[in-house]
């Protein structure tokens, strides 16, 4: 299977369309329920700012899990979010450039050091699939540009099915059965998302 390129100014577009919705946050909207079992939208805004750090940090050096760690959102939302996508922005497409530069990050340490061009097609995957994810919270729709879909496509077909999927702590839930010839239907289902809302 081909796998598709992804450069930094894709991942930046990736990026930018979730901060156009975070700027829709008002503090009301915080504690609404998301897609993600158990997490309202204050959680899921945290976790996404705390990733795109951690994944700034190791594209940087070598660092644990802690960097990654959920930064709590208050008041200062939008610029919390725009500096750590920036951060991470920034930092992975240093990493992409640098010819031969891999990526160790701790919370897929299994798999070894990682290319930076695969790392940023991971970290894209994992914007626009929480992109959804907010934009579901909020009850507006969503959907990226064909080229960020095609991505999140080609990375969430070679994402595995199977059982680990249902353990507690998955980072992807089981896939959600449902035909559609629509790319983007095709990666939130492989993601473990209905678009659906059943």
């Amino acid at each position: 299977m081909h796998t598709i390129s992804v450069s930094p100014a894709l991942h930046r577009r990736a990026l930018d369309g979730v901060g156009a919705l975070v700027t829709r946050i008002g503090p009301a909207d915080l504690d609404r329920p998301t897609p993600c079992a158990g997490w309202d939208l204050r959680r899921l805004l945290a976790h996404m700012i705390g990733q795109n750090h951690g994944f700034a940090a190791a594209a940087e050096r070598d660092v644990g899990t802690e960097a990654f760690a959920d930064r709590p959102v208050g008041d200062d939302l939008v610029p919390a979010w725009t500096a750590s996508a920036d951060a991470v922005a920034d930092a992975l497409a240093a990493a992409d450039a640098r010819e031969g530069r891999t990526v160790l990050l701790a919370e897929f340490a299994e798999f070894g050091r990682i290319p930076a061009r695969i790392v940023l097609g991971m970290h894209l995957l994992d914007t626009a699939v929480h992109g959804w994810d907010v934009a579901t919270a909020l009850g507006v729709p969503y959907r990226p540009d064909d080229d960020v879909v095609a991505v999140t496509l080609d990375q969430a077909e070679r994402i595995p099915a199977g059982p680990a999927r249902e353990r507690p702590g998955a980072v992807f839930g089981p896939v959600v059965p449902g035909g559609s010839d629509d790319p983007w239907l095709r990666a939130l289902r492989l993601l473990g998302r209905d678009p659906d809302g059943r």
